[in-house]
């Protein structure tokens, strides 16, 4: 009788362990809200992501890294591993890292961008703007929303440094968001992400009214001169000029446009075809993958559920704003010193925000809008790498005076 009433008590009492334990219990304590809060944010993201489009190759494993950070006792992520800009190492050293902790450490060091940065290079094509070397203008032209947004944040109350990787929302290019964020302000990492990432994929809906409200019908029906073409040597030489001449004067764009310009490298000279295919294939897409997943992972409750979230995704349309708005004002005001003939359509500084190649895209649909006959795409896909460069440039310079 003593044996089975002490069975049946450890039968008990392992079952109210089991219970206590469990991630149910840590919705009814003080707080449990936010986990199901978060939860059901990750959900509406990945919902976004599959049945929206919503710039699902990060969206999807962001949202389902928020999903896996905010499931209560599951230990997969610890912030505090990397409080104040540092790594605890001894944690790691102990075994107590998570799996999204070890994966994280990908975004922390700067790894993961840089990677994605090498095969952004590997897919670009800077012919259009070698053939128009005015379009680096446009582009440097749409990097006025980062700087502009930065004025916007640190009058909202934003320590300078947060102000940096917010601002950087306006280059419309998530994986230098994320590079600038790592550094400057990780605690902001999961909504920056998250806010520029959905705000590129909104592009065809934020640019256009823009667009149209800043230019008259005759200027939307520009024709321009067809690009000349641009031989090898130009494009092979082209990475290397660039990388040199940036990393000197701003050492720390050097990373990510060192990596751009590595990828491209290897795209046109047409060496290491192999190389190329696989920056641009199989390893985009496992540090994609891996990137989004440990970004999502910062996105926790104490991290996201606040006012600072919701001035963030205010400020990123803002930023995105002046952005188009910088480079298709730029435009007109180059007009007005252009022969005739020569003239740009303003559109196509609009594509001056480095979403490539969707800026291009709204610049080509606008313009086709008001004439059938006249082609925008290759002639804005020139401010359009120029924006690649552009807010690689634009992060040095963050992290020049910031970092």
């Amino acid at each position: 009788m003593i044996t089975l009433l002490q069975s049946d008590s450890f039968i008990l009492d392992s079952l109210v362990k089991f219970v206590e334990t469990s991630g149910f219990m840590a919705f009814f304590a003080p707080g449990g809200w936010k986990y199901i809060v978060m939860i059901a944010i990750a959900c509406l993201l990945l919902y976004l992501a599959i049945k929206k489009e919503f710039e699902p190759l990060l969206l999807l494993p962001i949202a389902f890294g928020m999903l896996l950070t905010n499931l209560p006792g599951a230990g997969m992520f610890h912030s505090e591993f990397f409080a104040g800009g540092h790594v605890d190492w001894a944690q790691f050293a102990a075994g107590k890292a998570g799996l999204l902790d070890v994966l994280y450490l990908g975004v922390k060091l700067g790894v993961y961008p840089c990677l994605i940065f090498i095969g952004v290079g590997a897919m670009t094509d800077f012919g259009p703007l070698i053939a128009n070397p005015k379009s680096f203008l446009l582009g440097a032209a749409a990097q006025i929303g980062i700087f502009a947004t930065f004025l916007g944040a640190y009058a909202l109350g934003f320590e300078p440094n947060q102000c940096g990787s917010i601002g950087i929302i306006g280059g419309a290019d998530g994986p230098t968001s994320i590079f600038i964020t790592a550094r400057l302000a990780p605690e902001l990492l999961g909504p920056i992400a998250i806010a520029a990432y959905s705000y590129m994929a909104l592009v065809p809906v934020i640019q256009p009214p823009i667009m149209k409200a800043l230019t008259t019908d005759k200027e939307r029906r520009i024709k321009m001169k067809q690009l000349r073409q641009v031989s090898k040597v130009e494009k092979i030489l082209f990475p290397v000029i660039i990388t040199i001449i940036i990393s000197l004067f701003l050492p720390d764009a050097a990373p990510l446009v060192g990596c751009l310009m590595l990828g491209n490298l290897m795209k046109e000279c047409g060496v290491v075809d192999r190389l190329s295919k696989t920056v641009q294939n199989e390893l985009m897409n496992i540090v994609v993958i891996f990137l989004g997943i440990s970004v999502g992972a910062t996105a926790t409750a104490e991290s996201f559920l606040n006012e600072k979230t919701l001035f963030i995704l205010a400020l990123g349309i803002i930023a995105f704003s002046f952005g188009t708005a910088g480079g298709v004002i730029l435009a007109k005001i180059m007009n007005l010193f252009a022969k005739e003939g020569n003239k740009i359509n303003p559109l196509i500084g609009s594509a001056g925000v480095s979403a490539v190649p969707m800026a291009a895209r709204v610049s080509q649909t606008v313009g086709h809008q008001y004439d059938k006959s006249n082609f925008l795409l290759m002639h804005a896909m020139g401010p359009n790498v120029a924006g690649v460069v552009g807010s690689a440039v634009a992060a040095g310079i963050m992290l020049a005076f910031l970092g």
